[in-house]
C-alpha cells in the first residue's frame, strides 16, 4: 500500500537546544541592524510568520521575503557546528526514518516551518538527510500557514513519484499546529509528545494517535502500515495515555 509520510523536524526528529531561536535572532539582527527585543515565537509556525512577527513586534517594516530567506539561510549555515555540539537526534529517530524510507511504496519526506536550507542544516547535523526524500517535502518558504504546506508536499510527491491523488498522507509532529494541519487537509496525524506540548494537549487538539516519542519503531511502523491499508485516520487513541 502507498503512503506519504511527512515528518516535522524540530522537537519531533531533533532537539535543537535553542539554536533555532539563535538563528532567528541572528537573521533579524542582520536585517534590522540591532538585536530583537525578544525571542522568536515558534511552536509550529512557518519561518515567514515567525520573522514577520519579530519585525511587527519591534515596530519595524518587514523586509522583502528573499532578503529574509537569505538572512535565515546564512544564519543557519553559520550555526551548523553549534547544532551538532548542543543538539541531538531524538530517541528512535534514525531507526524510524530508516524503516520508513525502506518501505515499498512509501514516500518519506518532511513538512516543516523551516526554510529548505535550514531544514537541511538541521537534518544533516545528525546524519538524517539521506533517510528522507527532501525534494518531495514542503518548507517554510512555500506558504505562510502550515496546512497549506500539505498541498505543496502532495503536488511535489505526485510530480516526482507519480503517486495517485488519493494516496493517504500522514503527518508526524509535536505541536497542535501539526494536528490542525492534518485535520484540515484530511490527512492522518501521529502526534509525539517530545516537544513542549503534553500528550493530553495533543489529544485535546484532535490527535487520534499520540506517542511519547519515536523510540518504539515496531509500534510506529504498525500504525503507519494500518494507515496505509485503511487510507484514513485511525479511530482509536493508540499510544495516548
Amino acid at each position: 500500500m502507498e503512503l506519504i509520510v511527512l515528518w516535522d523536524i524540530d522537537h519531533t526528529l531533533i532537539e535543537n537546544a535553542g539554536v533555532s531561536k539563535e538563528i532567528y535572532a541572528a537573521a533579524f539582527s542582520a536585517l534590522a541592524g540591532r538585536r530583537p527585543t525578544g525571542p522568536a515565537r515558534t511552536e509550529g509556525r512557518t519561518d515567514r510568520l515567525i520573522m514577520r512577527d519579530m519585525f511587527l513586534r519591534d515596530g519595524l517594516p518587514e523586509p522583502d521575503w528573499p532578503a529574509v530567506e537569505a538572512a535565515l539561510a546564512h544564519a543557519g549555515e553559520d550555526r551548523l557546528d553549534d547544532l551538532r555540539i548542543r543538539g541531538t537526534a531524538l530517541p528512535g529517530v534514525h531507526e524510524a526514518l530508516k524503516a520508513a524510507s525502506a518501505h515499498d511504496g512509501w514516500v518519506s519526506s518532511v513538512l516543516t516551518g523551516n526554510i529548505a536550507a535550514n531544514a537541511r542544516v538541521k537534518l544533516s547535523a545528525f546524519g538524517l538527510d539521506p533517510l528522507l526524500d527532501l525534494a518531495a517535502g514542503a518548507y517554510g518558504a512555500d506558504a505562510e500557514l502550515r496546512p497549506d504546506l500539505v498541498a505543496v508536499a502532495r503536488e511535489r510527491t505526485r510530480r516526482l513519484h507519480d503517486v495517485a491523488a488519493n494516496v493517504p498522507v500522514v503527518l508526524v509532529g509535536d505541536t497542535p499546529r501539526d494536528v490542525e494541519a492534518a485535520l484540515t487537509t484530511d490527512s492522518a496525524i501521529i502526534a509525539v509528545a517530545s516537544g513542549i506540548h503534553s500528550a493530553e494537549e495533543l489529544a485535546a487538539a484532535g490527535a487520534s494517535v499520540v506517542l511519547p516519542d519515536l523510540s518504539d519503531t515496531a509500534e510506529l511502523l504498525g500504525i503507519l502500515e494500518s494507515l496505509a491499508a485503511r487510507g484514513k485516520r485511525p479511530r482509536t487513541s493508540l499510544g495516548c495515555p
